[in-house]
């Protein structure tokens, strides 16, 4: 751990971007992956310099708390409790440090390869890798509890479903008597997706597999839930976004609609959204696999996304980050100042951004929610000004620059919004 060796970059009136209201010099190299505390007062960087900053949300200024040292590698991932940061990365190692102090706790030793990808739950610690398995880790003694194998290739996303506590135990086991194929309520489950284009559900009681889904055609790159456990959405190179009875491991739907890799995604309330390599971002009522907006601006792959309060950030591979009404699909506001790719983004009374150009960017949003008025069809925004007409040949006209963006360039992607996913994506946020 060393002291904060960050600082505020100061910027003259005439160069600081637009809305943005602090960028720091966070690491020496490029920035790979950001966290929020629980509580969102500690913000959490790392990437390929080898080293985890925590930085206060509190206040003004972003002020550096803590450098962590101790990893031998590049860090890939990042995850965090109440008390704890845990990190993984090319030094195939996973890490326990105090979020408070930032004193290394303990190293945990056991995958042969990267670690990709990590979860907490707070007693346990799930870990992803490229060695082919998923571990499990108890969180305060370090001991790996179970090693899921059963992937042809490396482990990336992963997703963890609870057992519902107040199912009756001999009613489940009687319903599991009488449909095998089916995992009790009541059990744990913990999901991993792969590049051998499965995803697969695991009994986290025993470490076995209950389901091998095996309907992508590409790399598993994404998965997440619905907001009860239940439904499970799994997100593939193969251009599509499949939903899945968790519990039975059946195929619900297939969305369709994204030209490229779909890259990341997230649940809020009844709908998903989903980021992907062309372009673009969608939204989906996951009920029916419909698509309901889709939200264009972007150049290059969306890789990162958050859902907060009717509003969808997004950052890119255009070293952009933007964020749209997600009821309406407009943009409301861009946010440009990195010079290379957005690699994470975070959202707590200002948009954090974070780069590959070694910085961390804080970001005005104040306003966001009361930008746009919607009234008859039409939308208006005190930025750009758009006019949502029948042919989604959406015409926008900015105020400050004086011209106008076409944003008709993609005669497919709106080819799949049904009117059944714009009812039900209207019924969900009235």
């Amino acid at each position: 751990m060393g002291s904060n060796s960050s600082k505020s970059e100061s910027l003259g009136p005439g160069n600081k971007p637009k809305y943005q209201l602090e960028v720091y010099e966070a690491h020496n190299q490029g920035i790979n992956v950001m966290a929020l505390s629980e509580d969102g007062s500690i913000l959490i960087t790392a990437g390929d310099d080898r080293t985890i900053r925590t930085w206060s949300t509190q206040g003004g200024n972003c002020d550096c708390l803590a450098t962590l040292e101790g990893h031998e590698d590049i860090i890939y991932c990042l995850a965090v409790d109440e008390r704890h940061i845990w990190s993984g990365g090319a030094d195939k190692t996973v890490r326990k440090w105090d979020l408070e102090t930032g004193r290394a706790l303990a190293v945990f030793r056991g995958h042969k390869s990267i670690v990709n990808r990590l979860l907490s739950t707070g007693d346990f610690v799930f870990s992803s890798s490229y060695d082919r398995s998923a571990r499990c880790w108890d969180a305060d003694t370090g001991e790996c509890i179970r090693v899921f194998v059963g992937h042809k290739r490396g482990v990336y996303p992963m997703a963890f479903v609870p057992g519902d506590d107040d199912d009756n135990d001999d009613k489940n086991n009687m319903n599991n008597n009488n449909n095998s194929d089916k995992i009790p309520e009541n059990k744990d489950i913990l999901i991993t997706g792969s590049a051998d284009h499965t995803a697969i559900i695991w009994s986290f009681e025993t470490g076995r597999p209950v389901f091998v889904l095996k309907d992508h055609a590409g790399a598993v790159t994404c998965v997440t839930t619905d907001s009860q456990g239940k439904i499970l959405l799994t997100g593939s190179t193969d251009h599509t976004i499949r939903s899945w009875d968790i519990r039975q491991g059946t195929r619900l739907h297939v969305f369709e609609g994204h030209q490229s890799s779909v890259v990341c995604l997230t649940v809020a309330n009844r709908m998903a959204y989903s980021g992907s390599s062309d372009h673009t971002a969608r939204s989906w009522v996951i009920e029916f696999g419909d698509c309901a907006r889709v939200y264009k601006g972007h150049e290059h792959t969306i890789s990162c996304l958050k859902y907060k309060d009717g509003l969808l950030f997004t950052g890119s591979g255009d070293g952009t980050a933007m964020c749209f009404g997600s009821k309406s699909g407009t943009l409301l506001r861009t946010f440009k100042g990195h010079e290379v790719s957005v690699n994470a983004i975070q959202v707590n009374g200002r948009l954090y951004t974070a780069s590959y150009d070694k910085t961390l960017r804080a970001w005005d949003i104040f306003g966001l929610k009361e930008l746009v008025i919607m009234k008859k069809g039409n939308v208006f925004e005190t930025d750009d000004v758009t006019t949502n007409n029948n042919n989604n040949n959406n015409k926008v006209f900015n105020f400050f620059s004086g011209n106008n963006r076409n944003n008709s360039n993609d005669n497919n992607n709106n080819n799949n919004i049904t009117k059944r996913g714009m009812d039900e994506f209207d019924d969900d946020y009235q």
